[in-house]
């Protein structure tokens, strides 16, 4: 069972609760100095001060329990006491009450759809223009600034809560295509593993399958080795595509682990098993070697894989050459052979698959014929200076 942590007390009283608590406490102290002071407050004259504070009171009390549940309903009350308050003494009354229906538009704008804010913002609109005509139309003084002014902070209130609901979807969004460009970054990463470690070893089995089937006759020795090479490849095979996808079925939310990933210390091996197919690798190291970033390693790892792969089942030659050249700044991978040479421009994902591995690292690559003949794929990795320091 997965234990959730429980919200604090405090954060769990409503709102309503704490604005109630605070009138309740001043309304306490007041009739403790006043003993006549809860019967003013009752009983309202048209003269006593006591009153707007009950009505503040019980305004804001109501309108503050309201807010976060329906902030609709919050603005009609607060604007119901804001009316109901007006002509009292306390003339700050019916402002401070506006300026609740004010917060409560603006909640309304932050939480809700845009028609419901819209119809937030007019409801105080309204109530000012109909008691701004009310006014003059019984010929009493009046000063239009005060109504142009409270409607001013109801439009201030409306934008400051729809600019944070833009902010919150616009976060949201940005949220979700992260997680989508994560998703594809993923996908992408497992399917260049899955290309080149099946193209490599598929080519690999199709050459010894041929080797095998041309000295079945001839040479049994020979069939058995291309039979045996068959078997260790198909078994490395299906041991990588098994831990792939092991990998796929996680339910754990972090990129599937494709462990244990090659590196350049793996040449030894790709050599040995290119060898077996028939076509010999020479590899000459340059520079200091040094450890490499993970990603790296890796990247030059598979671009060399790829380009030997495609020696094998399409150049027609036997012999390749590798080169590593470990740079100040840089690693330089460089792959030469012999053969009938081609296109940079395929059908397949290999050349693709190369070109977007070096892409992501911000590094330099090219692929095509050699004027001279045969075909170069080369690339430069940048390596930041201080890493194998």
């Amino acid at each position: 069972m997965i234990a959730t942590a429980r919200t604090p007390l405090l954060k769990r009283v409503p709102p309503g609760v704490w604005v109630a608590a605070f009138w309740s406490a001043l309304i306490l102290v007041r009739t403790f100095q006043r003993p006549d002071e809860l019967h003013h407050l009752l009983r309202y004259d048209g003269n006593t001060e006591d009153a707007p504070l009950l009505v503040t009171a019980v305004v804001t009390t109501l309108g503050t329990s309201l807010l976060f549940r329906a902030p609709l309903a919050a603005v009609i009350v607060a604007l119901a006491g804001a009316s109901f308050a007006i002509g009292m003494p306390v003339r700050e009354t019916p402002v401070v009450l506006f300026l609740l229906a004010d917060a409560g538009v603006g909640y309304t704008a932050a939480t809700r759809s845009r028609r419901v804010s819209v119809l937030a913002a007019v409801l105080p609109v309204g109530v000012l223009a109909a008691y701004t005509v009310w006014r003059l139309g019984r010929g009493y003084f009046f000063n239009l600034s005060v109504p142009a002014a409270l409607a001013s902070t109801v439009v201030i209130a409306w934008l400051i809560g729809n600019t944070i609901r833009q902010n919150r979807a616009h976060a949201d969004t940005v949220r979700a295509q992260s997680v989508q460009q994560a998703i594809t970054d993923e996908r992408l990463r497992i399917a260049r593993e899955l290309h080149d470690m099946v193209a490599h070893n598929i080519g690999i089995i199709t050459i010894q399958a041929g080797v095998g089937s041309l000295v079945l006759d001839t040479q049994p020795a020979e069939t058995r080795n291309a039979l045996d090479a068959i078997e260790a490849t198909g078994r490395e095979t299906l041991a990588g595509l098994r831990r792939m996808l092991g990998a796929l079925r996680r339910s754990e939310p972090e990129p599937a682990p494709l462990d244990p990933l090659p590196g350049l210390a793996a040449l030894g091996r790709l050599v040995g098993k290119t060898a077996a197919a028939g076509v010999r690798v020479d590899v000459r190291w340059r520079g200091e070697p040094r450890d490499l970033p993970p990603d790296v390693d890796l990247a030059a790892f598979r671009i060399i894989q790829e380009a030997v792969t495609n020696v094998v089942r399409h150049s027609g030659t036997r012999d390749c050459s590798v080169t590593v050249d470990y740079r100040p700044d840089e690693l330089a991978v460089d792959i030469i052979d012999l053969g009938s040479g081609g296109t940079a421009a395929g059908s397949g994902y290999g050349i693709a698959g190369m070109r977007e591995r070096v892409g992501l690292l911000h590094g330099e690559f090219t692929a095509g014929p050699r004027p001279e003949g045969g075909f170069r794929v080369a690339a430069r990795l940048p390596v930041p200076v201080e890493v194998g320091r």
